[in-house]
């Protein structure tokens, strides 16, 4: 990757002109000419004068005419001086180039707009102040030049002359001050390079091992933006580039300068592509862990850099879980007045019902806290929505357990806001207001992160656990987009006009119905809240290849049906149906796992009838087999 590129040439010769200097106090700079006169970036005749001079001082004037002379004679090749220069081998053997190939790519030196001219006529001016003086101050001035002189002479002549009593001691070298550098910043402060003027439209950034250039303006339209030994990738693919795939979270993954890309977009350094993310939440853990081959829906695990992460970012927000036992709710870290608890309680107005979230909760009118099937509401819209009365009150219409919400709010288990609360829950802006639209966690895993959000409904998701996978280039623009529940959902009339048998739907091509598989394992996925049979129970349950002699799982389903290895609904059926088979084979002594497998058992059944429009009742499995 070219470390330059970034970099204009007016910029370069400008760090050219002011390293001059410095850069002909090089001790023994043959090696460093060899390299200019391999590049063809001297004329031979001025090479070979070069070369032979042995002094010292005029061998630095000698070095510095040539560097003058590059830059006036080679203005189109500085980038090509620049990157010969900057080799492995003259940056071992010169220090002077490591000081000055570090200032510029750390940014310590400063490029300025327009440099001061040269003074080319100081030697005249200097001698009409000299003709207007009086001719005795000549004199004097002369004079006093000899007398200078002679003392000069004098005291070099007494320095020759070794003493009487001792023997003659060779002439001391005087010692001779380099020039010392520092960096700007201090001892432990980190350098915000995102701020620099030679950042200003494209950043450095790594990813694991590997290191890229990343484009401002192609990552606010959600383009391919980041550039990486020659070729160009979105951020998830530059992730996947990088062996950081399994995290499904490139804001996190990606870094510029130790600092996450999620921190610069939140910061208001970056713009990212327009649609909803959120930051990362510890997600929970699979039974049976295991590494997940490419294509497939992994779980929800995380490595250890993202915990840390993670766990970095909740001492910054100062928040801690806090348990509820409350019906229904599960516990995890508040949005707003502090730390409160995320509790979730049933709803009912008249006939509709929902889930209220107590982190989403800020008043009446503000905070949509309220999810029901279809989208997310405020209190005063959802008692709006079920109630018949002319002039509902949501404090009372709206009940919880048989109990008007009013109970909530005097037991302190719910706390309204105060009218001139500036959180975002209360915030009036069109944002603000449509982030509320989606929820927090992703569908299937049921965890946060970098998500992505359906136009269509309420449901959000990460981009490898969507079935098909969603790439970037398809969310950029500002394009709607549909999950796979809603496109289903739609579809679902023209797509079966009429109802067909059970033996008719597993003849069916699997790529004219592979939106219905997908459905059908999404559905899987979210009902395995355990993530029991995401993966390969071969790993890390014991004696299991001794009892079973054909394994099979979720992931194994997916990875199948991106690769196109089943030919008919026939044998997708039959993989997942395996699963259940041998569940309950294995834990025959083990009722609580028997019946999860039964329970998801009965719910692909249902769903499969009801995406295919069967007409009869579902057979026996094993005729499924």
């Amino acid at each position: 990757m070219d470390t330059l590129a970034f970099l204009t040439d007016k910029q370069l010769l400008q760090f050219l002109r002011c390293s001059r200097t410095e850069m002909s106090c090089m001790v023994q700079p043959h090696t460093f000419l060899n390299q200019l006169r391999d590049h063809h970036l001297i004329p031979e005749n001025m090479y070979k004068k070069l070369i032979l001079i042995r002094s010292k001082e005029l061998r630095e004037k000698g070095l510095y005419r040539v560097l003058d002379w590059v830059e006036a004679e080679r203005p189109d090749s500085i980038k090509v001086f620049w990157n010969c220069v900057f080799r492995d081998h003259l940056l071992q053997q010169y220090p002077t180039l490591r000081l000055l190939r570090n200032r510029l790519l750390d940014g310590s030196f400063t490029f300025y707009e327009k440099l001061p001219e040269k003074v080319e006529k100081e030697e005249e001016e200097d001698k009409k102040k000299k003709a207007s003086a009086e001719g005795g101050e000549e004199e004097e001035e002369k004079t006093g030049r000899k007398k200078r002189k002679q003392k000069k002479r004098s005291a070099s002549a007494e320095e020759e002359q070794p003493s009487t009593s001792t023997q003659s001691t060779p002439s001391q070298k005087r010692k001779v001050q380099r020039l010392k550098y520092c960096s700007p910043f201090r001892k432990g402060e980190k350098a915000d390079i995102w701020t620099w003027p030679i950042y200003k439209s494209q950043l450095p950034v790594i990813c694991g091992d590997k290191e890229g250039m990343l484009n401002r303006d192609k990552l606010a339209k959600g383009e391919k933006c980041i550039v990486a030994q020659g070729r160009w990738f979105t951020p998830s693919g530059f992730e996947e580039f990088g062996g950081k795939k399994s995290r499904k979270n490139w804001k996190y993954s990606i870094r510029c300068r130790d600092t996450t890309l999620e921190k610069l977009i939140q910061g208001g350094h970056l713009t990212s592509p327009d649609f909803k993310r959120r930051k990362s939440a510890q997600a929970k853990r699979a039974l049976f862990p295991s590494n997940q081959s490419v294509g497939s829906i992994t779980g929800s695990e995380e490595d250890d850099g993202e915990e840390e992460e993670e766990a970095e970012q909740k001492r910054e927000e100062g928040e801690s879980g806090e348990q509820a036992n409350t019906a229904g709710g599960e516990s995890s870290t508040g949005v707003s007045h502090g730390v409160v608890k995320k509790c979730v309680f049933k709803v009912t107005c008249g006939a509709i019902n929902g889930m209220l979230h107590k982190d989403r909760f800020a008043s009446g009118s503000c905070g949509k806290s309220i999810r029901t099937e279809q989208c997310w509401m405020t209190p005063i819209k959802f008692v709006t929505e079920g109630s018949a009365l002319e002039d509902p009150s949501w404090k009372k219409d709206i009940q919880c357990d048989g109990k008007p919400l009013s109970v909530l709010i005097e037991s302190k288990l719910l706390h309204i806001h105060s009218l001139l609360c500036k959180c975002k829950l209360c915030s009036s802006t069109v944002k603000d207001r449509h982030d509320q639209d989606n929820d927090d966690d992703c569908f299937i895993c049921r965890s946060q992160g970098s998500l992505i959000c359906c136009d269509k409904c309420p449901r959000s998701f990460h981009q490898r656990c969507h079935l098909p996978n969603v790439d970037d280039a398809m969310l950029g623009d500002n394009r709607t987009w549909m999950c796979t529940f809603c496109v289903l959902g739609a579809s679902q009339l023209w797509r079966y006009p009429k109802q067909m048998t059970y033996q008719e739907a597993l003849t069916c091509r699997i790529s004219d119905h592979l939106l219905e598989c997908q459905y059908l394992l999404l559905c899987l996925y979210k009902a395995d809240e355990d993530n029991i049979f995401v993966t390969d129970p071969c790993i890390n349950v014991r004696n299991y290849t001794s009892v079973i002699k054909t394994p099979m799982w979720l992931g194994r389903v997916v990875e199948k049906l991106q690769q196109n290895l089943y030919k008919t609904v026939h044998h997708f059926v039959s993989d997942v149906m395996f699963i259940f088979t041998n569940c309950a084979r294995f834990n025959r002594d083990n009722a609580e796992f028997c019946e999860m497998g039964e329970r998801l058992k009965d719910l692909f059944e249902r769903e499969f009838k009801s995406t295919f429009s069967i007409q009869l009742q579902h057979p026996a499995a094993s005729n499924s087999q």
